[in-house]
């Protein structure tokens, strides 16, 4: 095994695009190999392209350098936000080209960063999952301030401002035809290998504010026991619709999310986690996560477990045999969303000041057969790799070294 100063060199060592050689991309692979997945975020150019205006050729190089990275650390899947604000990161019918791409809002860049991180991705044997927001138009309030073609200002019956940004209503059922529309376009035209979204539904609450849907659900939410139950009922539909014409299109296209990492806490709900989290997805997001397990809407989840091993309230290892529990006895594959970007981060507990506490969390999962990868926020914590963490994870867990 590598000290830290060897591992750092050995992963900094480029090597050629194919390297890593042809990997067969069925789930017969990923089960026998585990996922070793990376975000990289597009929204506000979290992590990718590093700003906005870079010349086609830079965004490329950029990308590449991403997709170079995450084989370097041992990595076989790359999980890339192509729409971030109801925009795209390929050429549309739908919706206008992404702001971050350009700095402009429906500025065409002069190339197809889906098409090519495709292409590009498995060259390397890495799989990539398309990462789409369903529901998120803007982070800001003013319409005016988007494309003037953005289906926002074309339909501003659609939207709702709230939390100081614009989303779309859930309980339209416009919305939730168009949004799919959208979305499953990236779908029939490219070689993705899944479709994945984040914890994303209804917005996470704003105190003091409310979401202002009572004319959408004075309109449609008759038969409903409340407000609350009607809105998780849309959500539903979203899931379960977009699950059927996803296996319509390319029944081979696996359908992925990777919600907030608490359903329910206990203390509300028997079947719930031990938690004591301050947001529970199926009360305050109107996401009944566990009932799209439970019903194999979906082929994997990846709970958000961003939290240490033993933190109090929301604690790793407690989370991890709960939603093992939650997969057992379904077809749908469970991998654990890791947060990367927390070690090393001064603010951070002291845990996160620790190198191998994110190894840890791979050891513990290990423990639970259920449990068949794990993804890591985000590409630029990757690249950065405070304080050695997630070369420790290379070194201890994915033979890197």
């Amino acid at each position: 095994m590598l000290g830290a100063a060897g591992v750092v060199a050995a992963l900094a060592t480029p090597g050629p695009a194919g390297a890593a050689g042809p990997v067969s991309r069925d789930r017969r692979h990923r089960v026998a190999t585990g996922v070793r997945g990376m975000w990289i975020a597009t929204v506000a150019n979290v992590d990718w392209p590093s700003v906005t205006g870079l010349s086609a050729a830079t965004q490329r190089s950029e990308l590449i350098a991403h997709l170079d990275r995450a084989v370097r650390f041992g990595l076989n899947t790359v999980i890339l936000q192509v729409r971030p604000s109801a925009d795209a990161l390929w050429p549309s019918p739908h919706e206008p080209w992404s702001q971050y791409l350009t700095g402009v809002q429906g500025k065409d860049p002069g190339w197809d960063p889906l098409g090519t991180a495709v292409t590009e991705a498995h060259d390397r044997g890495l799989e990539l999952h398309a990462w789409f927001n369903p529901y998120r138009v803007s982070n800001q309030t003013d319409p005016k301030k988007l494309a003037a073609t953005h289906p926002a200002r074309v339909h501003p019956d659609w939207v709702v401002p709230y939390g100081g940004k614009l989303y779309y209503d859930p309980g339209l059922p416009e919305v939730r035809a168009f949004v799919q529309d959208a979305m499953l376009d990236a779908v029939s035209r490219y070689d993705i290998d899944a479709v994945h979204w984040d914890d994303y539904f209804y917005p996470y609450p704003v105190s003091g504010q409310v979401f202002d849907d009572a004319a959408t659900y004075a309109r449609h939410g008759s038969g409903f026991s409340s407000k609350a139950a009607w809105r998780r009922d849309n959500i539903d539909r979203l899931v379960k619709e977009t699950a059927d014409r996803i296996k319509e299109i390319k029944p081979h296209v696996r359908f992925g999310i990777s919600p907030f990492g608490v359903w329910r806490n206990k203390t509300t709900d028997p079947l719930g986690s031990p938690t004591a989290a301050g947001v529970q997805t199926y009360d305050d997001l109107h996401a009944d996560t566990r009932k799209w397990v439970r019903e194999g809407w979906i082929d994997y989840i990846c709970p958000q477990l961003y939290w240490s091993i033993g933190q109090s309230g929301a604690d790793y290892a407690q989370l991890v045999p709960w939603w093992a529990e939650v997969v057992e006895g379904t077809d749908v594959d469970l991998y654990i969303g890791e947060a990367l970007y927390k070690a090393g981060d001064p603010a951070q507990s002291a845990a996160w000041q620790n190198a191998s506490e994110l190894s840890r969390h791979l050891t513990l999962a290990e423990e639970y057969p259920a449990v068949g990868g794990h993804a890591f926020f985000s590409a630029k914590s990757v690249k950065a790799d405070r304080i050695g963490a997630m070369s420790r994870v290379a070194v201890d867990h994915y033979g890197v070294g």
